[in-house]
Order: C-alpha cells, then sequence, then structure tokens
C-alpha cells in the first residue's frame, strides 16, 4: 500500500484500543466516542480484509493478524513522532506562538509584551487571536477538550476565558476577575448625572456579552443584583461579542458599562473611565494559561513573566 492511501485515522484507533483491549478507554485517551473507535475499526476490517479483534462477552481479544502488525505498527507511529519533534527544533529555536482572546490582546498582552522583548530578545512571538466556545463546552465535555487540546498541541501558550478548562496540561489561572459598573467621569456631571447606583436607569447601558456567553447570567444583571436594584429590563442596550469594543464605547461616553475592571487599567489610572460605586462582583470564570507538560524553557520563562506582570 503506498504510503498516501495509509489511514492514519483508524490506524491510531486501533492501536490505542489494541493497547487498552478496550473501545471505551481507546475513546477517552483520543477524546471521541467509544462509536468512533468501533467505526474506525470497522473501517479498517474492511480495507484490510482481516478481523482485527475478537469481540468478546468481558471485553476485547486480539487476533493474530493483529498481533502480527502490533509492533511495526507501533514503531512507525514513534517514528512519526520523532519526525515531528525534529521538525519542531526549528519552530523552538526562537519563535514562540501565543493564542489569546481578541480583547485580552488588544487591552493587557500587547501593551506589555515589549518588557517581555526586552528581557528575552532572542524570542519572535507569534501572536493569535481565538475565542473559547462556550456551546462546545454545553454540548459535550469531551468535544471541548478535542478543541482546546488542539489549540494547545499547535500553540506554545493558550489563554483562555473561563471556567477551569478540563486537560491534562499545564494550567495556571492568571489572575482572580471581578466587575463593576465603569463610566466616562462626564457622565457624573450636569443634568441627568450619575450620583446614586438607581440613577443607572437614566442612562444607556452598554453590555460586555463574556457574562452571557460564560455564565449564563449577563454582568449587568450580576451587576444589578448585587446593587439591590430590580429591573424589568435587565437586558436593555447595546451588546458588544467583544469586551474592548465596549470598554472603547464607555470610554467615549456611550453609556455605562459593567465588565471587569482587570481590562481597563489604562483607562483607570489616567482618569478617562471611574467607577463611580463601590460594588464589585467576583466571577468564578478568570484567564487561563495552558501550556504543554515539558514545555521548552522559553514558554516557561513567558509563562512566568505573565503571571509576575499581571499581579503587579
Amino acid at each position: 500500500m503506498h504510503v498516501s492511501q495509509l489511514p492514519l485515522t483508524a490506524l491510531r484507533a486501533f492501536e490505542v484500543a489494541a493497547r487498552h483491549l478496550s473501545f471505551k478507554a481507546a475513546a477517552a485517551e483520543l477524546h471521541v466516542t467509544p462509536t468512533a473507535v468501533s467505526h474506525q475499526i470497522h473501517q479498517l476490517e474492511s480495507m484490510l480484509g482481516v478481523v482485527l479483534f475478537e469481540r468478546l462477552h468481558r471485553g476485547l481479544a486480539l487476533t493474530a493478524a493483529a498481533r502480527s502488525c502490533l509492533q511495526p505498527l507501533r514503531n512507525g507511529f514513534e517514528n512519526l513522532a520523532q519526525a515531528m519533534d525534529a521538525l519542531s527544533e526549528f519552530r523552538e529555536m526562537g519563535v514562540l506562538s501565543v493564542s489569546a482572546p481578541p480583547s485580552f490582546t488588544l487591552r493587557l498582552l500587547m501593551p506589555i509584551t515589549h518588557q517581555f522583548l526586552a528581557l528575552h530578545p532572542e524570542v519572535d512571538l507569534n501572536v493569535t487571536t481565538r475565542m473559547r466556545e462556550p456551546w462546545l463546552a454545553s454540548r459535550s465535555a469531551k468535544d471541548e477538550a478535542s478543541v482546546l487540546r488542539e489549540w494547545v498541541d499547535t500553540s506554545d501558550v493558550v489563554i483562555l476565558f473561563g471556567g477551569k478548562p478540563p486537560l491534562d496540561v499545564e494550567v495556571r489561572e492568571l489572575m482572580p476577575l471581578s466587575i463593576t459598573l465603569l463610566c466616562s467621569p462626564a457622565l457624573l456631571e450636569g443634568k441627568g448625572a450619575l450620583r446614586k447606583p438607581a440613577d443607572v436607569s437614566g442612562l444607556p447601558w452598554l453590555h460586555d456579552e463574556r457574562g452571557l456567553k460564560y455564565g449564563g447570567m449577563s454582568f449587568w444583571q450580576q451587576w444589578l443584583r448585587a446593587a439591590g436594584i430590580e429591573s424589568s429590563t435587565p437586558d436593555r442596550g447595546h451588546r458588544f461579542t467583544h469586551a474592548a469594543l465596549a470598554i472603547e464605547a464607555a470610554v467615549r461616553g456611550e453609556g455605562l458599562v459593567v465588565t471587569t475592571p482587570a481590562l481597563c487599567r489604562a483607562e483607570l489610572a489616567h482618569g478617562t473611565l471611574v467607577a463611580p460605586f463601590d460594588i464589585s462582583v467576583p466571577l468564578e470564570a478568570s484567564y487561563y494559561l495552558l501550556a504543554r507538560r515539558g514545555a521548552p524553557p522559553r514558554v516557561r520563562a513567558f509563562a512566568d513573566w505573565l503571571c509576575g506582570a499581571l499581579a503587579r
């Protein structure tokens, strides 16, 4: 059989199932369903015209045909892994790939990356933006784990917003988060000014959609509840998928935003945004940094630096 015809996915399923003698255990390792593993094995058996497993009442047993090819197959996968490691040496010489949410990248990461590069001039940063999809977790933890595993396998560092990811990789919480109401100081002056929490009903609302997407309750609903304010229209106002857009609208004085002050450090320091009330709500969601176990020193150096920089 020519190498271009090799059914690599099915062969991988066979090797894992043969190692565990269980489709269920193989599915867990591969982050797929047992039905998917069974289907891959059936396709491989049909292609080869041989039976690879004896389906027994209490599990699986390898046939003579399966035993004859298993070790060469494992050697082949080991050779593939070594080839990938050899290629990755070139990638690892100086490039550090970072994948992070758009708003985190714009408002927290990019303003300070020059500090890391000054400490590590030998490193070239490759930064991409990517958002975690909450519908994957609601559909299946295995589906989300499979997607996140692919992200970690293709980027040196992955930063996520939401709950702690269900992966057996190095995971660090970058910082605890809370939400509060922020606005332009211009909205604290003149007719209709914001003077007490109840006054929020008379001003436009801007929605940072992360609360609804990742926690099931909007940031505005959480803040109103903490402030003891009842509203028949807690979802009124303008909506923004990216927190950065809601924050920029608030800076321009277009309304009030309930968001994470961690993304507004510069605006709060310069006074272009203010927190008029001492009402904050801790979040269960956070920003997490993920990296492969045993990652190169430059990855550990970046993770240590970022945790320290965000803690200051």
